[in-house]
């Protein structure tokens, strides 16, 4: 317990006060977010609004991570490196993504192609080394190894990796469009996500993960829901700095690393509802305008149509705060209650 508390204040600390030390960095330089034409009017008086904060919250995280080991039994492990190995790496594609938006001086950054190879690569290369040199089991999982514990072999379970890791990526960036959103619906996914590393670590026997292995992944989600805290106070609405999609990417890379050494990958879409919500959203309104013309929503993503709709931004954050937290806690009490199943039938 000491390390988790240890890795989560530190990271709070990183973070909230490291966040404003960049924030004059970037006022200097001038480097401020561009405003997408297309999205809600309201939105471009954010223009020029630093953004790239998402630096802040990977050097947290690390910091967290490391020393959040000092003075304690706690060990490195290969999975927890791999998991913020590829945290940091995702948000280094996240921050090439906002450069270039910031050099261009417009809203495009990275071609569609080459953010999606990236991170394919990304994701291939944390996938290959969890099998061979983690030697992490190949089955499909959903509150552990054994459920629905089907064996999809080294070839297979790589290819289901990498689609998870991309998804879960590009579900938070898709997340975080209005003031606080993805950093507080984050923060509250990764706090679900330390609680069942550290419930794995307890009970170890039944979810055969080795326990500095488990206790591990746990400081590493405490970290970066630490990195989350710190950084919405600088962050929440009127948000004197966006996390980009260095940040977004760096957090949804990483959230899905988690799930995947943790066994929890079926359940994750349960723990982080609302980036599935927000990701259906968009795709719901592009496969139905290309063929019926139509459109479901006023604008997607989802929190997009709320705000056109007349809900005050503060209001469409917060309810949409309160809905990821609850989905938090129905993942929170799927996995208790196949524990309790498991218990009840040893």
């Amino acid at each position: 317990m000491i390390a988790i508390f240890t890795a989560g204040g530190v990271a709070i600390l990183v973070s909230g006060f490291g966040t404003p030390i960049l924030l004059r960095w970037l006022n200097r330089q001038s480097i401020g977010q561009h405003i997408r034409e297309d999205g809600p009017a309201i939105h471009q008086i954010k223009a020029g609004t630093p953004t790239m904060g998402g630096i802040a919250m990977v050097a947290a995280v690390v910091a967290g991570y490391v020393l959040g080991h000092v003075g304690t039994h706690i060990a490195f492990t290969v999975p927890g490196f791999l998991v913020v190995a590829a945290f940091v790496v995702g948000g280094g594609i996240g921050f090439a993504d906002d450069w270039l938006k910031v050099r261009r001086r417009r809203s495009l950054g990275l071609n569609k192609r080459a953010k999606f190879g990236l991170q394919a690569l990304l994701a291939v290369a944390f996938a290959v080394g969890s099998v061979y040199w983690a030697h992490f089991g190949t089955a499909l999982a959903f509150s552990r190894y054994d459920v629905p514990g089907i064996q999809l072999g080294a070839a297979a379970w790589i290819v289901w990796a990498v689609f998870v890791i991309v998804s879960e990526a590009n579900a938070v960036n898709l997340t975080d469009g209005l003031d606080g959103l993805a950093a507080g619906s984050t923060g509250i996914v990764c706090t679900s996500v330390a609680l069942i590393g550290y419930w794995e670590y307890r009970q170890h026997a039944i979810y055969q993960i080795p326990q500095p292995h488990a206790i591990d992944l746990a400081v590493a989600a405490v970290s970066m829901a630490g990195a989350c805290v710190g950084f919405l106070w600088w962050n929440a609405a009127p948000a004197r700095i966006f996390m980009g999609d260095t940040g977004s990417l760096a957090l949804g890379t990483g959230l899905a690393c988690l799930a995947l050494e943790m066994n929890i990958a079926l359940l994750l879409p349960i723990i982080g509802g609302l980036f599935l919500l927000e990701t259906v959203s968009v795709v719901a309104q592009v496969v139905s305008f290309r063929a019926f013309h139509t459109r479901v929503f006023r604008m997607a993503p989802l929190h997009h149509h709320f705000e056109l709709g007349g809900w005050p931004e503060t209001t469409v954050i917060v309810r949409l705060w309160i809905f990821a937290a609850l989905c938090s806690g129905l993942g929170l009490g799927v996995f208790y209650a196949d524990y309790l199943g498991v218990r009840s039938h040893g």
